[in-house]
C-alpha cells in the first residue's frame, strides 16, 4: 500500500516545508518564545525572518509604558519605530541627564534598570582633592569613580526623577573598600587607607514621590570587592506618571576620620533580577 501511494506522487509535486508556514502562523509562534530565540528562528527563511520582525511579536516583550520611555530617551515617535527596534534600542545602555544617568532593558524579563554615576550626586568636599580623587577606569560601566582619600564627614546625596514600569524594584549603591593599583604590570588591591568603617555604620536611605521611605545601615567590608550594598525596595503602582526618589548615603560621626572607599553610582533593579 505504501509504495502504491508513492507511486503517485510526481517528480513535479512538492513536499511541504517550513517556508509553506503562513508568516501569521509563524508570529504567533515566535511570540511565546525568548527575545534570542526569535533571532536565532528568523534565520531559517524568508517567512520565519519576516515574522521575526513582526510588531506582535515584539510589542509584549516591551515595558508597559515603552512609548513614554522612547519618548524620553529617543526623543522620537514611537509610532515611528518597529517594535522590534525599540527593544534593540532599550537593551542597549541609554545616557541621560547629561551622561551622569543610564537606562537599560534586562533582554530575557523586560525589566528597566537604572544606574545613577557619583558624578549626578551631590557629595561632601568632592572637589577637594585633600579628601577626593577622580579615577578613570574600566571597573565602572561609566569609566570613572569617586575615591575618597580621608575625611572626618561623609555626605552623598541624589535625586532621580523617572517614569518607571509597574513592578517592585530594589535600590543598592555600588561601593568597593580599597582601590586598584598596579606593581610590576600587575592590578593590585591597595588597601593602605582603609579605615574608619568598623567603627560606626554607614546609614543609606531614600524617599518616593508616592511616601515610601526606607532607612538602613550596615558596616562596609570584604575589603578589595565591589560590593552592591542593599538599601531597600520600593513599589511602582503608577507607569504614567514619573517616580521621583531622593536617595543619600552617609557616615557623620567626627569623632574619627574614614578613608579608603571607592564610589561607583547607585544602581535600581527590578525585584526579580539578582545582582
Amino acid at each position: 500500500m505504501g509504495a502504491g501511494y508513492s507511486g503517485l506522487l510526481t517528480e513535479t509535486e512538492l513536499v511541504p516545508g517550513l517556508g509553506d508556514i503562513p508568516e501569521n502562523c509563524v508570529a504567533r509562534v515566535l511570540g511565546y518564545l525568548d527575545p534570542l530565540e526569535i533571532c536565532n528562528l528568523g534565520r531559517l527563511n524568508r517567512a520565519f525572518r519576516q515574522a521575526s520582525w513582526a510588531d506582535s511579536v515584539w510589542e509584549p516583550k516591551l515595558p508597559g509604558n515603552y512609548e513614554c520611555l522612547v519618548k524620553k530617551l529617543f526623543r522620537e515617535n514611537p509610532e515611528d519605530l518597529r517594535k522590534r527596534d525599540i527593544f534593540e534600542r532599550l537593551c542597549s545602555p541609554n545616557r541621560f541627564d547629561g551622561g551622569t544617568k543610564e537606562v537599560w532593558m534586562d533582554k530575557r524579563s523586560g525589566g528597566i534598570c537604572v544606574s545613577i554615576s557619583w558624578k549626578g550626586m551631590k557629595i561632601t568636599g568632592i572637589d577637594d582633592r585633600r579628601y577626593w580623587n577622580h579615577i578613570t577606569t574600566d571597573e565602572s560601566r561609566f569609566h570613572t569613580i569617586a575615591y575618597l582619600q580621608q575625611i572626618w564627614w561623609l555626605e552623598v546625596d541624589g535625586n532621580l526623577e523617572f517614569q518607571f514600569p509597574s513592578g517592585t524594584y530594589s535600590l543598592y549603591f555600588r561601593l568597593k573598600l580599597g582601590r586598584v593599583t598596579k606593581k610590576l604590570g600587575r592590578k593590585i588591591s591597595n588597601l593602605d587607607q582603609v579605615h574608619g568603617w568598623d567603627i560606626k555604620p554607614v546609614r543609606f536611605q531614600f524617599s518616593t514621590s508616592s511616601g515610601q521611605q526606607v532607612m538602613s545601615q550596615c558596616y562596609l567590608s570584604e575589603p578589595g570587592k565591589w560590593v552592591n550594598y542593599h538599601v531597600g525596595d520600593f513599589v511602582v503602582e503608577n507607569p504614567n506618571l514619573p517616580t521621583k526618589i531622593r536617595f543619600s548615603m552617609t557616615q557623620i560621626d567626627c569623632t574619627h576620620t574614614k578613608g579608603g572607599l571607592c564610589l561607583d553610582s547607585l544602581i535600581i533593579l527590578p525585584e526579580l533580577i539578582v545582582l
